[in-house]
């Protein structure tokens, strides 16, 4: 695991501060006097001079580099420029570089599970379409571990396989819901994960899923169990259960039901079978993780 701080710290900061230690020698300046404007030992002006810190080349080439050491050079000879007011330019820059720049470019290159995400993103940005899927991947690992630890879940997995699920705050297609790749099954009596959460693997319930949301229901998440009516009246004491048509298309009969539900933050949307269809429940809440707990609460 490598931070994008760790790449200014290694690659950028050492070819910045060679540089602008070469540029000040060559306006004149004595080792000294290169120390003392740039925050650093005599030492480090010596290995700078002798060639001795290595420089990354694509931030040497980089022009928006040159034009700042330039700058920063010609203000700190003329005595235009305190070493503040220098350190303030080189960090803009440095935060310009970071948000699917320079920076950003060498990070994913030291980290190849970045580039492999295909979102884009700023690295520094709390609200980033990266953050928002690995939460959303954490959400669903929790609610897989919240049933597979509960006694007696896997008595709740219907013959079809059950699932825990979550989207993204703007999700429209499947490839927008986390999910387990197949789905979760009963070997003599227990659940078994079939592999880790990814995105655009669960159809079957990203449907429904996205059909609620779609209808106005504000839940992210879902699980999916078998329909027995106890369960349903169970359910039922807590929050709205929905019954839908099994033989209508899925995101029709699904926004039909959710269109006159009072709440829509946690529901309860089930269909009693029809030929060749099991009956199945699927319980939504904000999160993965809490529709998990609540199907945990009623095993």
């Amino acid at each position: 695991m490598k931070f994008i701080e760790e790449v200014v710290v290694d690659e950028f900061l050492p070819t910045v501060r060679s540089m602008l230690a070469e540029d000040l020698r060559e306006r004149g300046f004595t080792q000294r006097e290169v120390a003392d404007a740039l925050g650093i030992s005599q030492s480090a002006v010596s290995k700078y001079a002798h060639g001795d810190v290595a420089r990354h080349d694509r931030i040497v080439a980089d022009e928006r580099v040159r034009d700042l050491v330039e700058r920063v050079g010609e203000g700190l000879a003329a005595g235009e420029m305190a070493p503040v007011a220098a350190l303030v330019e080189i960090e803009v820059l440095i935060r310009r570089l970071e948000e699917g720049d320079l920076l950003a470019d060498l990070h994913e290159e030291a980290m190849p599970a970045l580039a492999d995400a295909e979102v884009e993103f700023a690295v520094h940005d709390p609200d980033s379409g990266l953050r928002e899927r690995e939460r959303v991947l954490s959400s669903v690992r929790r609610g897989l571990r919240t049933l597979t630890n509960a006694s007696g879940f896997a008595r709740l997995i219907p013959n079809v396989g059950a699932n825990v699920a979550e989207c993204l705050d703007d999700a429209r297609t499947i490839d927008d819901v986390a999910a387990v790749p197949g789905r979760l099954v009963d070997v003599k009596g227990q659940a078994m994960v079939p592999g880790e959460p990814e995105f655009g693997v669960s159809e079957h319930v990203a449907t429904v899923l996205l059909a609620a949301r779609e209808a106005g229901a504000t839940a992210r998440g879902a699980v999916n169990v078998r329909y027995v009516p106890e369960t349903v009246e169970a359910l039922a004491e807590s929050y709205p259960a929905l019954e839908f048509d099994p033989e209508r298309p899925t995101d029709e009969a699904v926004a039909d039901a959710v269109a006159g539900a009072e709440s829509t933050d946690a529901l309860v949307l089930f269909q009693t079978g029809a030929v060749g269809i099991e009956p199945i429940v699927y319980v939504l809440a904000p999160t993965a993780s809490e529709a998990a707990a609540i199907v945990r609460d009623i095993v």
